[in-house]
């Protein structure tokens, strides 16, 4: 068979179905750097509009799973699991639920992503610590993973590197929210991490990637079915994401947010809401928790005691982090605060605004080579529930570089304010 990329972009375009050998070929076209991106990103394009079938798909996520080397976690006897999200923007669950997880006797390597479209990326949070390495060998994040439970690293050139150059070709394409594409990106990585067990995050909302609950059950569905029929364990919750996830925005102001969840000096309603809900899943999945009962208490104990804290403060050691600059947990100042212009009670707040104006002062990507300000973010004073006066601030943004970028009348019209408080509502829509 003559391989051409034209041809499988013209097949998607017209929605035919591809063929297995199109999807290895292809695959291996996009390892081999034998496919040029404007290609590519035409190839992503089609799939976004035309889809892709069950079959596809599952032949898509396998082919990208064995594009490259597989971490070997064989000689771990404790159970291995994984915390995936669709992401979200304040998302800092992962920095809280990984070391209370191994806090709890579970094994968890986990490969993360850097920030795509107007969502934040775990990598680019550990990165703002000074010091602290990503880019470990699978050699090394299995060592670690052994040695003190937990591992969090950025996926390496070798680990589906089909998925490595897809996926951040899709965040500078507007081809993100393709489900068959987020269904291989995520479990061609989670194939090659050797897991037990696996839990995924779905978030619904304006400020995720799927907007609507259909979208959210349609991929937690796909994922469960690809994953289920390649031996894996799934289990899939819907959560929230129409507000923030915590009070701050942007990478070193969600780690300092973060250790303070750890710490138990903070429970910000919705975010630890939903770590906790995640972290008991991924303590039920693993088989270390008889019920979802068990797994909440067992991981609420393991901030309480300390002992989760205490694993992160570890494994920021063990990656070359500064562990002097976390425990301080020292934010920056905001360089401007966004005042109410009237009284009331916060009804909603606009994630996905909130998530673009973050990326403006500096925190995320634009284009790939566009370099992150580990400080810049945003500072929230007010959350969703809480009453606010006119005059008192509702935000803070610190900016350190762009400031021109930043319009105080759009971050203040990403709150909604309401003359009477509004029936909360919980963020945890589904376990399956």
């Amino acid at each position: 068979m003559i391989f051409s990329i034209l041809d499988l972009i013209r097949k998607k375009r017209d929605q035919q179905e591809l063929t297995s050998e199109e999807i290895f070929r292809l695959v291996e076209g996009v390892v081999m750097d034998a496919i040029p991106d404007y290609q590519l990103s035409a190839f992503l394009m089609a799939i976004y509009f035309a889809g892709m079938t069950p079959g596809e798909t599952a032949l898509l996520t396998a082919a990208m799973a064995v594009s490259g080397d597989q971490l070997d976690l064989g000689h771990i006897a404790i159970p291995k699991v994984d915390k995936h999200s669709t992401g979200g923007v304040g998302d800092k669950v992962s920095l809280v639920l990984a070391p209370v997880v191994a806090a709890c006797g579970a094994a968890v390597p986990m490969i993360s992503g850097r920030g795509l479209g107007h969502t934040g990326g775990t990598v680019d949070k550990l990165e703002s610590i000074p010091g602290f390495r990503t880019d470990l060998s699978l050699a090394e994040t299995a060592q670690l993973v052994q040695k003190i439970g937990v591992a969090m690293a950025a996926q390496t050139e070798r680990l589906a590197p089909a998925d490595r150059k897809l996926y951040a070709l899709r965040g500078v394409t507007a081809t993100v929210e393709s489900l068959p594409l987020i269904t291989a990106s995520i479990l061609s990585k989670k194939f090659a991490e050797d897991l037990d067990a696996l839990v995924m995050d779905i978030k619904v909302g304006n400020g995720a990637f799927m907007k609507t609950l259909p979208d959210a059950r349609a991929l937690a569905s796909s994922i469960r079915a690809v994953a289920v029929a390649n031996g894996l364990r799934c289990q899939t919750l819907i959560t929230r994401m129409d507000a923030p996830l915590g009070r701050r925005i942007g990478n070193w102001l969600e780690v300092c947010e973060a250790v303070r969840m750890l710490r138990g000096q903070e429970q910000p309603p919705l975010i630890f809401q939903v770590t906790i809900a995640l972290a008991a899943a991924c303590l039920t999945a693993a088989g270390i928790a008889s019920s979802h009962e068990e797994g909440v208490a067992r991981a609420t104990a393991a901030i309480t005691d300390g002992s989760g804290y205490q694993v992160f403060l570890r494994m920021v050691e063990e990656q070359g982090g500064d562990v002097r600059a976390v425990e301080s947990a020292i934010e920056p100042p905001p360089d401007e605060i966004i005042l109410s212009d009237r009284s009331g009670w916060i009804a909603e707040i606009d994630a996905m605004q909130l998530g673009l104006m973050a990326i403006e002062a500096g925190a995320g990507r634009k284009i790939l080579s566009e370099p992150i300000d580990h400080e810049a973010g945003i500072i929230l004073y007010r959350h969703v529930g809480e009453y606010v006066e006119q005059g008192q601030p509702l935000c803070g943004v610190v900016i350190r570089r762009n400031a021109a970028a930043i319009n105080p009348a759009e971050l203040r019209a990403a709150f909604r304010i309401a003359e009477h408080p509004q029936p909360a509502t919980e963020i945890v829509v589904e376990r399956n």
